[in-house]
């Protein structure tokens, strides 16, 4: 009786689907990103809310299955955002319980100014000192031979993203943290899909992070994943995400240890219910089982969203290709397949137009455009406005970043080229051939009227 009523509710969403969801209109702007939904997604969606659970649970449960199975990792944890994943990745490694290899308040972390700032916040809001190092245009990636000549006594992690799904030197990265006994976090929240030397973009370090939010390659609205093949930061993750909690259980489960009420737990009692010991100053960053769904259908899609999206860039490049003198284009890392995220353009410098007269006619001719996010970072309010501890490259002196000067921006001279010369235009799924050649002729149009 209950399937057979789920099937017609599950029949009606699919009718209501095909009749009443248009599809997006294009013809007056082309956005950067853009989810692409269909029907499936809808029933999975609904199929979730007939369970009338509300919190992780089936869906869940297979989304993280068959999410470690894309990637070929053994432990897949999701979370609500891109963002929290990048937190719970770096909190984790604060855990006493990896004893000598804790990070503790002061450590030092390897990163890039250029990029997101939910891959540096976590650095600050952990008490740890960022530490960065430049990025080379064209890749937009970090500049990996300097990494090694940024490590000081008091480097303990790097922490990287893979810029708008172009993998970043994974060779010489891993083999610096191996060399001096660091961590690894690879943050692929815009690089799902992306390989490396036929690795997959998040599996190569200690964690990888990703995001589902509606502008990435799979969407569940808002959520995020963290992977790795460390089964001790597999259980730290898990506490940090759910409250800071011992226990392990899945929510709606009991006694998965079968040694609940047995051990002895700090100064509690012996014997304390082990599912209300906590280890970790954690945080509530799970996700619904109705995020879980629709990010499960559009697992199935990833293939065949990656190849537009790679289809959607190699004919961009194509169409831009007799612009090299006045734009750089970008290239993939050495033995990468990236997963394009975006299309990032570059105005030479010296030119007779600049990059902000460029966006502002795209953006009036119905284009959308985006900065590479923060530009410089140590720019941006968050650091002119508050005095963060921080590093540039191989100087070793620690410097406040309301003390920073012009001298101090100079020492990351990619990045600062990429905060004044660089945007992105879109790539994602939702566009085509069309958008393609519409975004190009634009941009002939305007360097045309420049020359």
């Amino acid at each position: 009786m209950e399937q057979d009523l789920r099937k017609k509710v599950q029949d009606a969403v699919k009718e209501y689907f095909d009749k009443a969801v248009k599809p997006r209109d294009l013809s007056k702007y082309i956005p950067v990103s853009g989810k692409v939904l269909d029907a499936e997604d809808l029933s999975n969606l609904v199929d979730a809310a007939l369970d009338m659970w509300l919190t992780a649970g089936r869906f869940n449960d297979a989304f993280e299955s068959r999410f470690a199975e894309y990637l070929g990792v053994k432990h897949v944890v999701t979370v609500n955002s891109g963002s929290s994943a990048n937190l719970l990745a770096l909190s984790a490694l604060t855990s006493p319980k990896l004893g000598a290899r804790q990070v503790k308040k002061g450590d030092e972390v390897i990163t890039v100014a250029s990029g997101f700032p939910t891959t540096i916040n976590p650095i600050i809001q952990n008490g740890l000192v960022p530490v960065f190092v430049d990025c080379r245009p064209g890749s937009y990636n970090v500049r990996a031979e300097q990494i090694e000549t940024a490590v000081t006594s008091r480097t303990k992690v790097v922490f990287l993203a893979h810029t708008l799904g172009n993998p970043f030197d994974l060779d010489t990265v891993a083999a610096v943290c191996k060399k001096y006994n660091l961590w690894l976090i690879e943050d692929s929240c815009d690089a799902l899909g992306a390989l490396y030397k036929g690795r997959r973009a998040g599996t190569v370090g200690d964690i990888g992070t990703f995001s589902f939010y509606p502008a990435h390659h799979i969407t569940m609205g808002e959520g995020g994943a963290l992977c790795t093949d460390d089964p001790l930061l597999n259980r730290i993750i898990l506490s940090f995400r759910d409250w800071g909690r011992d226990c392990w259980c899945k929510p709606g489960k009991d006694n998965t240890c079968k040694a609940r009420f047995k051990g002895q737990h700090g100064r509690l009692p012996f014997g304390y219910d082990h599912k209300y010991t906590y280890s970790h100053i954690g945080y509530n960053l799970k996700i619904t089982d109705f995020q879980a769904a629709v990010g499960l259908s559009q697992l199935k899609k990833l293939p065949s969203f990656l190849a537009v999206r790679r289809k959607n860039a190699e004919k961009l490049y194509f169409l831009l290709s007799d612009l090299k003198e006045a734009l750089l284009l970008p290239e993939p890392e050495k033995d990468s397949d990236p997963s394009w995220f975006g299309f990032l353009i570059s105005v030479r410098p010296g030119g007779p137009f600049m990059k902000q007269k460029l966006v502002e006619h795209l953006e009036r001719a119905g284009i959308g455009t985006r900065q590479l996010f923060a530009g410089n970072i140590l720019r941006q309010p968050l650091f002119t406005d508050n005095e963060i501890l921080l590093r540039i490259g191989a100087d070793a002196r620690l410097r406040r970043s309301t003390e920073l000067k012009e001298e101090d921006y100079r020492g990351l001279p990619g990045t600062e080229y990429i905060m004044n010369n660089t945007f992105w235009v879109g790539t994602c799924q939702l566009l085509g051939e069309r958008e393609m050649e519409k975004i190009s002729s634009e941009i002939h149009r305007y360097i045309r009227t420049c020359r």
